[in-house]
């Protein structure tokens, strides 16, 4: 098993988690016991939409990783699953870090793009 597909579903794992449990705690404080507003400057509102949109992508990205990680995967593919990886995460922060999700900003853009660049190149390499 490739050490490093290891370590990126640790990562992915992290941050599902890490969202979900942030959530809670947000929720704790603010005495919110479910929903939230649909305002795009909430943070508790960016941190469920990251956590969703998060709960969406990693579930299939784990599972290609621990695959494809399983058969002696090519330095290409390990390139591929890191930058996934990385894209996941520049994806949440630019759901997170910014003041607003009203307006699109480049870790949004660029994460986004890459989870389906890298998603995609990855589920071809199955096919090989």
């Amino acid at each position: 098993m490739d050490r490093i597909a290891l370590i990126c579903v640790g990562v992915l794992g992290l941050l599902l988690f890490g969202l979900g449990l942030s959530i809670s705690l947000l929720r704790f404080r603010e005495g919110t016991l479910s929903g939230c507003e649909p305002d795009p400057a909430s943070l508790l509102h960016k941190l469920v939409r990251a956590h969703a949109n998060t709960a969406e992508y990693v579930p299939f990205l784990a599972v290609l990783f621990v695959f494809l990680g399983a058969r002696a995967p090519s330095p290409a593919t390990v390139a591929l699953i890191v930058a996934a990886t990385v894209c996941r995460c520049l994806l949440v922060i630019g759901l997170i870090a910014f003041p607003t999700m009203a307006r699109p900003n480049p870790a949004r853009f660029v994460g986004a793009l890459g989870t389906y660049a890298a998603g995609i190149a990855l589920c071809v390499s199955l096919l090989r």
